[in-house]
């Protein structure tokens, strides 16, 4: 059997240069009455562009039809259509390389050099879960969502800032959020002095607020930077408390000695480390002005701060019916009810104080925040129903997808059962597998797993009846879905779910 990871970049590459030099035009089909007859597609006007009468000369068709090369699938045949210039792949032997090593698969593609590190800031984390606005909870959840997508791409992130809050933890771990707690606050007192060599005249601060120690002017870093950093143009002065500083120097330290290093020279070059780390500063909305203060006097008053700093702003989250007060702890007890009343509904009785349920009934629950949150682009204005019903037969919602897991885990351990019995034989190596009697797509493999899942589970019967002849389309059928259920509990993970096994 052939080796190698097939990609699906590397195939459209391939099928790009084998047209000759010009804009791409093949794109990999995802419509299922399109993948009857043909996986990749140039369609018919892009050719016209491409070649004047649209007509592929007879020579480029063969080395379509023959194309071979790192990455790039197995080609069965390629064809002019009305729809333009149709491939279809050696789909039996696409089966065998990808399903016989899933796990290459499922994890990511190792960089081809390694990235700057990236500082997560995630500012709403500094106060306590019962201030925490469904806004700044989606900003939580964005962060560490990203952080974990980063980790599993093999980057080297950082979190800040540590949790202070002594319930803030408690909080997290029931939302399958993993932040640090915090140690011990970071010096001062270097920022303190250049922030008072920085503040504006004593004659032009005035009257200053308890806690002020005074005004910071960033119009000239502003302008400095141009529009187009896409800093607000209303930024003018800054106040400079303690409390601003106490931010800054955190920022400073978790940028400067990352775990690992050694201790960073008393007589360090500015702009050495500069450039080694990307901050991100997680916020909501509300957030984003003051951040962007904080970035720019991070700027002014540390000579080593990031050169790289992005805001990543997630949008406003409304509530329909209810008033927006609603705060996460509140947003959470309420989806945690309707996740136990769907489940006294559908097994007949109350299982809310059953030992046994409590860790589904949690997972549950904060997998159904957790879809609601990240299912919309993060920039985006959020729509939360929550007078909808939790239920399993919704084709969006978190508890969708976890039934689906748990239909997984119940299938192979129906098929474990059974074999136990004697009933059916025992797994054979992937190698020896036919195939070729996989004659049912899996589309969108990871747009709408889940739902091409259950798709295929409501129509395909797996575990048949244990008739040997049998035997070898029920175990193509099963390590098609370990693939599945491989992706699928890859996927949870970077959310921070663990998979279920029963709902």
């Amino acid at each position: 059997m052939a080796t190698g990871r097939l990609g699906v970049g590397e195939t459209l590459g391939a099928l790009n240069t084998a047209l000759g030099p010009g804009d791409p035009v093949w794109f990999k089909e995802t419509r299922a009455r399109h993948l009857r007859a043909r996986d990749f597609l140039a369609p018919r006007p892009a050719l016209q562009a491409r070649f004047g009468d649209g007509q592929v000369p007879e020579r480029v068709v063969r080395a379509v039809a023959g194309l071979q090369g790192p990455g790039v699938a197995p080609v069965l045949r390629c064809a002019p259509t009305p729809a333009g210039l149709a491939l279809q792949l050696q789909r039996p032997a696409v089966f065998e390389r990808v399903l016989g090593a899933v796990a290459a698969y499922v994890a990511p593609a190792a960089p081809a050099a390694p990235g700057p590190r990236v500082l997560l800031h995630c500012p709403a984390l500094r106060s306590a879960p019962g201030a925490l606005r469904l806004s700044q909870l989606r900003a939580v959840l964005v962060a560490d969502h990203l952080a974990r997508t980063l980790r599993a791409h093999g980057e080297s992130v950082r979190l800040v800032p540590a949790v202070r809050d002594p319930h803030m933890p408690t909080f997290l771990q029931q939302l399958r959020v993993d932040w640090p707690a915090a140690s011990e606050r970071a010096a001062t007192e270097a920022l303190r002095n250049r922030a008072l060599a920085e503040l504006s005249p004593a004659q032009e601060r005035g009257a200053l607020p308890r806690g002020v120690l005074g005004t910071v002017c960033l119009k000239e870093l502003v302008q400095e930077r141009g529009r187009a950093a896409g800093y607000d143009p209303n930024l003018d002065k800054c106040l400079v408390t303690e409390d601003l500083l106490s931010v800054l120097a955190e920022l400073q330290e978790a940028a400067r000695c990352w775990p690992g290093d050694s201790p960073p020279s008393l007589a360090a070059v500015p702009d050495a480390n500069a450039d080694r780390c990307m901050v991100v500063h997680v916020v909501s909305c509300e957030e984003e002005f003051q951040q962007q203060k904080v970035d720019l006097l991070w700027r002014k008053l540390d000579d080593q701060a990031p050169l790289t700093q992005k805001h990543l702003v997630c949008g406003p989250v409304k509530v329909a019916g209810a008033p927006g007060t609603l705060t996460a702890p509140e947003y959470y007890e309420l989806r945690h009810a309707q996740v136990c009343k769907a489940s006294a509904v559908k097994h007949g009785r109350d299982l809310a104080q059953d030992p046994a349920w409590t860790e589904v009934f949690s997972v549950l629950s904060v997998a159904t925040i957790k879809f609601e949150m990240l299912s919309t682009a993060p920039h985006g204005q959020l729509l939360l129903a929550l007078a909808d019903s939790i239920s399993t037969k919704g084709t969006k919602s978190g508890t969708f997808v976890m039934y689906n897991c748990a239909r997984l885990a119940t299938l192979f351990e129906g098929y474990r059962h059974s074999m136990e019995q004697g009933l059916y034989p025992t797994f054979p190596p992937v190698s020896s597998l036919d195939f070729s009697l996989l004659q049912d797509e899996m589309c969108k493999f990871l747009v709408q797993l889940s739902m091409d899942f259950s798709s295929y589970y409501n129509r395909i019967h797996i575990l048949g009846a244990p008739r040997p002849h049998l035997f070898g389309q029920m175990f193509a059928r099963l390590q098609l879905l370990r693939a599945v259920r491989e992706v699928l509990h890859t996927g949870l993970a970077t959310l921070g779910l663990p998979p279920l096994d029963h709902i």
